[in-house]
C-alpha cells in the first residue's frame, strides 16, 4: 500500500496488527515485503466544546444557547429547556460521555455535504484537530453559494466552450490566465501533499482575482474567464465533488467531472514576466522595484536610481557605486 492514512486509534492498533500480519506472514513464507505500507499519515481529529449545567449534567450543544454578555465580548450560554445558566467547558474530543457530538444528519441536511467537507479540510493542516463551530460551518456555506454565484456569473460573461484562443490577451486578462495556471500547479501540488488546508487558501484567491475581473473589458478577456472558470471547478471538485458536478454541467460539459483528466498548467503562464527587487542605499532597504524580468543590469540600475524613495536618500550626494544582483537586490552606496 502506498499511502495509510488513519486516524489515532487506528495508527496505534490496526497499523500494529497490520504490520504484525506482515512480518508474521513473511516468515512463513506466504509474503516478500518487510512492512505493509510505504507511507502512513495519521489526520487529527474533530473537537468541540463542552457544557455542564448547573446540576452536573452534560448537555449536548443544540440543548445550549450561546449569546453575547452586556461587555459584547464575553461568550454566555444558558440551557434552551430551563433557561438556567450553563458552564462552558473545555474543547475535547467529541464522545458520547461528553456530549459535546453534533448530529451529521442535521447538519448536512441544512448546509449539504459540500460544505461541511469544505470547512473540515480548510479550517486547519489534516494533521491537527479541528474544532467545530457554528460560524465556522455558516462560512464555508456562504463560500458554497458565492461560488455558484461567481460561476454562473462567470459563464454569462466568458466565451463559448471550444471557442478558439485569441492571437492575443490583455494585461488583466493575461494576469488573470497566470493566477488560473498557478493556482492549477499549486493546488494539485498540495493535494498530493495531503495539504489541504493550503489548497483551500488558494482556491479562495483565484475566486477573488475571478470576481475582480468580472466587470472588466480586456483583449482576450471572454476566453480567459472561461478558462479560469473551468479550472476553478476542477479544482474544487475533489473537495465539493456536489458542486463540481453542477458546476461542470453549468458549463455545457455532459461527462462527469470526476471522470475528465485533471488538466495540466501552462508551465509558461506560471513564471512572472515581472520581478520585484528590492533596493537599498548604503546597505538600508529604501524601496522595491518592479520590473521585467529580462531586464539588463543597465536598466535595472536606471530604474532604481528614478525611485522616488532613493533619489531622496541620495540627497544629491555622489555615487561610488551600484551593485545589481540580478532578480535579487539594488544597492547604491554614496
Amino acid at each position: 500500500v502506498d499511502q495509510y492514512i488513519g486516524g489515532k486509534e487506528h495508527a496505534i492498533l490496526h497499523l500494529l496488527y497490520a504490520r504484525f500480519f506482515t512480518r508474521a506472514m513473511k516468515i512463513t513464507g506466504h509474503l516478500r515485503i518487510d512492512e505493509p505500507f510505504s507511507s502512513v499519515f495519521t489526520q487529527g481529529i474533530v473537537i468541540h466544546e463542552t457544557y455542564k449545567a448547573a446540576d452536573g449534567r452534560m448537555l449536548m450543544p443544540i440543548e445550549v444557547q450561546i449569546t453575547t454578555g452586556p461587555d459584547g465580548v464575553t461568550r454566555v450560554a444558558t440551557e434552551i429547556a430551563t433557561g438556567n445558566p450553563v458552564t462552558i467547558g473545555p474543547v475535547e474530543k467529541m464522545s458520547k460521555s461528553k456530549k459535546n457530538v453534533v448530529d451529521p444528519d442535521d447538519i448536512i441536511t441544512h448546509y449539504g455535504a459540500d460544505t461541511i467537507r469544505w470547512f473540515i479540510v480548510s479550517d486547519s493542516p489534516p494533521d491537527r484537530d479541528v474544532q467545530w463551530t457554528e460560524s465556522g460551518v455558516e462560512a464555508a456555506g456562504r463560500l458554497v453559494q458565492r461560488v455558484w454565484r461567481l460561476v454562473n456569473e462567470a459563464i454569462d460573461k466568458g466565451a463559448e466552450k471550444g471557442a478558439a484562443m485569441p492571437a492575443g490577451f490583455g494585461p488583466e486578462a493575461e494576469a488573470l490566465r497566470r493566477t488560473a495556471h498557478k493556482t492549477l500547479a499549486n493546488v494539485g501540488r498540495n493535494i498530493e501533499q495531503l495539504r489541504h488546508n493550503v489548497a483551500v487558501a488558494q482556491i479562495y484567491e483565484l475566486a477573488n482575482a475571478l470576481a475582480g475581473t468580472l466587470g472588466k473589458s480586456d483583449e482576450g478577456m471572454p476566453w480567459a474567464l472561461r478558462e479560469a472558470t473551468e479550472i476553478i471547478v476542477q479544482c474544487l471538485g475533489p473537495i465539493m465533488p456536489h458542486l463540481g458536478e453542477e458546476c461542470w454541467a453549468r458549463l455545457g460539459y455532459n461527462t462527469l467531472l470526476t471522470e475528465h483528466p485533471w488538466p495540466t498548467p501552462d508551465a509558461a503562464l506560471l513564471v512572472d514576466d515581472t520581478i520585484t527587487i528590492a533596493v537599498q542605499v548604503n546597505g538600508k532597504r529604501r524601496d522595491e522595484l518592479k520590473i521585467a524580468r529580462t531586464a539588463s543590469r543597465q536598466e535595472i540600475e536606471t530604474a532604481a536610481l528614478g525611485l522616488e524613495a532613493v533619489v531622496r536618500a541620495i540627497e544629491g550626494r555622489a555615487i561610488k557605486k551600484v551593485i545589481v544582483v540580478p532578480q535579487r537586490i539594488v544597492n547604491v552606496v554614496v
